[in-house]
């Protein structure tokens, strides 16, 4: 066991898988010899070379579109964005090709990708470096979209990403890149995909989070004493409804935090789920605590983010509704 922080958990990872598998390549930004803008790719290329670790241009469409050719021809690319947020410019290659390829072809031609980037608040980037667009690739049929909470989880959910044979959407919450240590195993080992973790029991509330907002939420709980779930998604697709399915059976009462904007966002998929499945087990409205319908700002994004305050007003509302 090692203490890592979440670069460094990541960072392992790749370097132990690309040591074993020939297959992998790495691809974007800035990632060779700079080691990438938050350093996930830190001396990775003086060790496998520029063959493997590839500097791109900046050109995000040119990036994902290069990874699914490798993919479709027996290579394991795993293509970096930079920021979440230049993302979009690539849409088209992730949404109808990267998405699709397995579907359209029969089975045929797969994409074993895995495709990271960080995400998100928590270091005032303002609103082009700081999105939370989960939603975007929840909603796409074919994509895997995976988000971890911590170091140990981060190097376990991406060492089965990389070995799932499928396109996976690798989200990083970079405001816990090194906030956090832990203890994390050296050698390989997977966290399963499509699994939640229950990372705080209770008997009276249920709150339903991921990436960023788990430290803040189980922090917030373990401070003010509370009888609750909190459940860690760790997987936005697939989602694990049987977790989310025993808590709230259990507690009745619901909250979803997550720092994307409300309209649309996480909260409101998992609160339908809810209501069509068990709505006969909730004692109250099921609330949602989220970033506002507005792009990040840079100097208020303590107001834009989730936290203690906004968190336990909505558990008071929820604790006394009769």
């Amino acid at each position: 066991m090692t203490t890592m922080n979440m670069v460094q958990a990541l960072n392992h990872t790749l370097d132990m898988k690309m040591s074993g598998d020939d297959s992998i390549i790495l691809l974007g930004e800035d990632i060779g010899k700079d080691g990438g803008v938050f350093r996930v790719t830190d001396g990775l290329q003086n060790k496998y070379g520029e063959v493997r670790v590839l500097d791109t241009p900046l050109v995000e469409i040119g990036i994902v579109g290069m990874a699914i050719g490798m993919a479709t021809y027996g290579l394991k690319p795993i293509p970096e964005i930079q920021f979440q947020d230049f993302i979009f410019t690539a849409f088209d290659q992730i949404v109808n090709q990267m998405a699709k390829m397995r579907y359209r072809t029969g089975g045929k031609i797969t994409v074993p990708l895995v495709l990271r980037t960080p995400y998100g608040g928590g270091v005032r980037g303002g609103l082009y470096h700081s999105q939370s667009g989960e939603s975007y690739f929840v909603h796409t049929a074919g994509l895997t979209v995976v988000t971890p909470s911590n170091p140990y989880d981060a190097k376990g959910l991406l060492s089965s990403a990389i070995e799932l044979g499928d396109p996976v959407i690798f989200l990083e919450p970079k405001r816990l890149y090194r906030g956090q240590k832990e203890e994390v195993p050296e050698n390989d080992y997977k966290v399963e995909i499509g699994k939640a973790k229950l990372v705080h029991e209770g008997s009276s509330l249920t709150i339903i989070t991921y990436g960023s907002m788990v430290p803040i939420v189980k922090g917030t709980v373990e401070k003010n004493n509370l009888d609750a779930d909190v459940i860690d998604l760790r997987t936005l697709l697939p989602l694990d409804i049987n977790a989310i399915t025993e808590s709230v059976k259990k507690t009745g009462r619901v909250m979803i935090v997550h720092e994307a904007p409300r309209t649309l966002g996480m909260g409101a998929e998992i609160s339908a789920l809810i209501s069509e499945r068990m709505i006969e087990y909730l004692y109250a409205p099921i609330l949602r605590v989220t970033g506002p319908d507005t792009p990040v700002p840079y100097r208020l994004e303590e107001y834009y983010l989730p936290n203690e305050e906004r968190i336990m007003k909505a558990v008071d509302r929820l604790l006394k509704f009769r």
